[in-house]
C-alpha cells in the first residue's frame, strides 16, 4: 500500500496537473507511469539534500523509457513557504555539485506557494501548488523536446492563470478535497480488502 501523501500526490498530478492541463508536458510520462514518486521521512534540511542527491543520480542514470521523471515528496521538512523558497538555492548548487547541470533541472511545489508580487490567496499561485511540499526532478533534454513540441510554451503560464482564475478558489479547494478524498478512499479500500491466509 502506498503512503497516503503519495496517493494525494499521485491524485494531485491526475486531477489538477493533467487534468487542468496546468502542464501539457505531463501527460505522456503519466499514461506512461514514468513518474516516480518518493516520500522522503526528512526532518531536517540536510537529511533532504542528501536524499535529492541521490534521487538526482537516480534519475540520471535510470532508463528514461521506465523513470522519466521524479517527484520527492517531503512533508517532514520546510513546511513553511519562506523557508522552503530559501532552501532552493541550496537544491540549485546540490545540483552543480553533483555535475548534473544541464543534464538534470529542478521545479518545486508547496502548499502555501506564492510568487512574488502576488496576495496569498491569489488563486494565480494554485499552478505551483501541491499537497505537500514536493521537488520535482526533470530530464534537461525531455524538457527541450517537449518545448520544441510546443512552440508557444512561455503562453502556458498565463493559460494556467486564466484557468485556474475561470475555476477559483472554491473550485480549487473541491479539488483539493478531491484528492484528499482520493487518498483516503484507497487507503480504506487497502484495510477493508481480506487477506488470504
Amino acid at each position: 500500500m502506498e503512503a497516503t501523501e503519495i496517493i494525494e500526490t499521485q491524485a494531485w498530478v491526475r486531477r489538477a496537473v493533467v487534468g487542468l492541463n496546468l502542464c501539457p508536458f505531463a501527460r505522456a510520462p503519466l499514461a506512461k507511469a514514468q513518474i516516480r514518486y518518493v516520500l522522503s521521512a526528512a526532518v531536517d534540511t540536510d537529511a533532504l539534500l542528501a536524499q535529492l542527491v541521490a534521487e538526482l543520480h537516480a534519475l540520471a542514470a535510470a532508463d528514461p523509457h521506465v523513470i522519466e521523471t521524479t517527484l520527492l515528496i517531503h512533508p517532514g521538512v520546510l513546511v513553511d513557504f519562506i523557508d522552503f523558497n530559501d532552501f532552493l538555492d541550496r537544491t540549485d548548487a546540490a545540483l552543480e555539485e553533483a555535475g548534473l547541470a544541464g543534464t538534470l533541472q529542478l521545479a518545486s511545489f508547496h502548499p502555501r506557494y506564492q510568487f512574488a508580487g502576488t496576495r496569498i490567496d491569489d488563486v494565480g499561485n494554485a499552478t505551483n501548488r501541491a499537497p505537500y511540499p514536493t521537488l520535482h526532478l526533470l530530464r534537461e533534454a525531455s524538457m527541450d523536446r517537449a518545448v520544441r513540441s510546443f512552440p508557444e510554451a512561455e503562453a502556458i503560464f498565463e493559460a494556467n492563470i486564466r484557468t485556474l482564475e475561470t475555476l477559483g478558489a472554491d473550485g480549487w479547494a473541491e479539488l483539493q478535497s478531491r484528492c484528499r478524498a482520493d487518498a483516503a478512499d484507497a487507503v480504506r479500500a487497502d484495510t477493508e480488502t481480506p487477506t488470504l491466509p
